[in-house]
């Protein structure tokens, strides 16, 4: 059989002579985190209108396709679901933030009076991102915690720090897998240990953070068990 005569050929040339064409139009652009690249990129928002062709010709409208982002690297397409996924920047902001948020939690839970618990909670948000942090800084953020929403030490968390630990993990959650959810719980644990045995309010707000970063009831008491076992 000669070259271009069987099906294969066939459909090469149809191919050639009828097909479609899409003309992408940009609605939008940012930064976004590339699942091709593999890190942050800029990128645009795309809608499209495709066109039946007859010799490369647009001749006939057939519908709007999209959206889509384009990475301005790779160019490849993907669906606008990637641009929930946090850049690498803001996911380190967050992460950041979370552990602050549960530091303060946890200190605000047992008090401010003991120098290793603050060093434990200083060593823990210094090693997430705030590099300036101190010990003097976060007693004087829960000393004034308390002066705002009238809360007394060794009280249960009260509605007002359960909604800030909320903001901070909720967001953060989806995107964590389960080791690093549990290693935030963890991180919070060893600040309440860190001056003796869990009090009542402490785990309260221990079980305030599993909740918010959907740790279920028993993983939590599990890992708070864990975090009293010296390593």
């Amino acid at each position: 059989m000669l070259p271009g005569r069987g099906r294969n050929g066939r459909a090469a040339r149809r191919a050639r002579i009828l097909g479609t064409r899409t003309a992408w139009t940009a609605v939008g652009d940012g930064e976004f985190f590339c699942p091709g690249c593999g890190g942050d990129r800029n990128y645009q928002r795309l809608t499209g209108r495709r066109r039946f062709t007859c010799l490369g010709v647009p001749v006939l409208p057939r519908g709007e396709t999209g959206p889509v982002v384009e990475c301005a690297a790779c160019h490849r397409h993907f669906g606008t679901d990637v641009l929930d996924h946090p850049t690498t920047t803001r996911f380190s902001a967050m992460l950041r933030d979370a552990v602050h948020t549960v530091a303060l939690a946890v200190l605000a839970a047992g008090g401010t009076s003991s120098r290793t618990s603050l060093e434990t909670a200083a060593s823990a948000v210094r090693a997430a991102g705030f590099d300036d942090c101190t010990e003097e800084q976060l007693s004087a953020l829960v000393e004034a915690l308390a002066a705002d929403t009238g809360r007394v030490f060794e009280e249960p968390c009260g509605a007002g720090l359960a909604i800030e630990l909320h903001e901070a993990l909720d967001p953060l959650a989806p995107h964590l897998a389960p080791v690093g959810r549990e290693s935030i719980l963890l991180q919070g644990a060893r600040i309440a240990l860190a001056d003796g045995p869990y009090t009542p309010a402490e785990r309260d707000a221990l079980a305030t953070v599993g909740a918010a970063l959907t740790i279920c009831a028993d993983d939590v008491k599990r890992l708070l068990e864990a975090a009293r076992t010296p390593s």
